[in-house]
């Protein structure tokens, strides 16, 4: 027989073991918003958003390699945190995972 678990199993739906408690703000932010998370680095603070590939149905531009992310490709959405949405980007994921690398370019026309 094994011996009795004390803590629960699951978390609650506000995010914490303990109920009643006030609800971390990633726990939050994920429940209300269904999947968005904030980051951290060398350019700020960021708002992202992972879209699969099944959502994405438009295709956009990234502005890490200035190329075209088609119909069907997941990727990334940022914004940053405070503003009205204005600066929201599509991002290959791999372009988001390198911003911080990559020396400023020039936009293709």
């Amino acid at each position: 027989m094994s011996p009795r678990r004390n803590s629960p199993r699951r978390k609650t739906a506000r995010g914490k073991n303990t109920p009643g408690g006030p609800p971390d703000d990633d726990a939050l932010m994920l429940r209300v918003t269904g999947g968005q998370r904030r980051e951290t680095g060398p350019d700020g603070e960021w708002v992202t958003r992972r879209i699969s590939g099944a959502a994405a149905t438009k295709v956009y531009r990234c502005p890490g390699c200035a190329q075209e992310i088609p119909a069907g490709m997941p990727h990334v959405v940022a914004w940053r945190p405070y503003g009205d949405g204005g600066d929201r980007r599509h991002w290959h994921t791999s372009c988001w995972d390198r911003r911080t690398h990559r020396s400023p370019r020039a936009p293709r026309h």
